[in-house]
């Protein structure tokens, strides 16, 4: 009896295989021959899956996308949960922490995401994903802030559509530096300084 294949386990063991040679040689190494070998395939079982290497790098993109998105999303259903007892404050640092370079996995997915970006300059058909995902910060941290001053966290004068967008470039601005020169950057200084950001929005400067 043939072995069934799950196609959607499939794809993504493939792109898992295209990150792992990124993150060992960078994204130009990251050809169909080295996937395919990375993966353990033949090179024809990964054309099975994917019609070209576009089609591949941008199921990769979105796929490490959705990994970043749903570790947030479960720290974002908690913080938004009207019925939950947890401390606000301390939640909304955490769910923005994970966009930070604070261990192994996201500094990783960190050094990933910056190779990608900086690719989707030159690749047009990345930059969709790139869009999206800057799309979704915004949004989620324009909810976020919004739900924050009415429980009063954040006083009712502050311009949440600025906030949002000068917190999701302070997040950016972070992991570039912490994921080019970590030994400047280490975790203690990142959180230090997304504190010191979220205590000078709820003082209202």
């Amino acid at each position: 009896m043939p072995k069934i294949v799950d196609p959607v386990a499939r794809r993504r063991a493939v792109a898992q295989a295209v990150l792992s040679v990124t993150a060992r040689h960078g994204l130009e190494h990251a050809s169909l021959r080295n996937v395919a070998d990375e993966a353990g395939l033949a090179i024809g079982s990964v054309r099975h899956y994917f019609a070209d290497h576009d089609e591949l790098m941008t199921f990769t993109m979105r796929e490490l996308s959705r990994r970043i998105g749903d570790r947030v999303r479960t720290h974002a259903e908690r913080l938004l949960d009207p019925d939950s007892d947890i401390d606000r404050r301390a939640g909304m640092e955490e769910l923005l922490a994970e966009f930070l370079p604070l261990d192994e996995t996201r500094r990783q997915e960190s050094a990933l995401w910056l190779a990608f970006t900086t690719a989707a300059h030159t690749r047009p058909e990345l930059r969709p994903c790139a869009a999206d995902m800057q799309a979704d910060l915004h949004t989620l941290m324009t909810r976020v802030l919004h739900e924050a001053q009415g429980a009063g966290g954040l006083p009712d004068g502050i311009d949440v559509e600025l906030e949002s967008t000068r917190l999701a470039a302070l997040l950016d601005g972070l992991t570039l530096q912490a994921t080019l020169l970590p030994d400047r950057y280490p975790p203690t200084l990142l959180r230090q300084v997304l504190r010191r950001h979220l205590d000078a929005l709820r003082a209202g400067n």
